[in-house]
């Protein structure tokens, strides 16, 4: 299965938008868009995993890796998700307490709805 990232700016955040499985096969891509985003000087980042059907641990590590990242330039990774394999997933591993997780892109950047 392909991986879809497609980046738009949001309120001052940049929304990646992360489409299909996130795992070893994939992950070295979505990896590399991350650190793009941040060496663009994207230092307040949420990511998008509603399109998401499947996250592994190499996913999650991408994720840690990015917040790790961002938070080393004053920065952060807001990730929204309402699927609940996926939150299950977040919650298992504990990264619930790590990462701020929202039901929207709107409700993570505080804005109203657009459409």
């Amino acid at each position: 299965m392909d991986l879809g990232l497609e980046v738009t700016e949001r309120n001052g955040y940049s929304v990646l938008s992360v489409r299909g499985e996130v795992d070893v096969y994939t992950a070295p891509k979505f990896r590399e868009r991350l650190i793009e985003m941040v060496s663009e000087g994207k230092h307040q980042i949420i990511v998008d995993l509603e399109g998401v059907d499947f996250l592994d641990s190499t996913g999650l590590g991408v994720l840690v890796g990015g917040l790790k990242r961002l938070r080393s330039h004053n920065g952060d990774l807001l990730l929204v998700c309402t699927q609940s394999r996926i939150l299950k997933v977040f919650e298992i591993t504990g990264l619930t307490k790590v990462f701020s997780i929202h039901d929207s892109v709107e409700a993570a950047t505080g804005s109203p709805a657009q459409n």
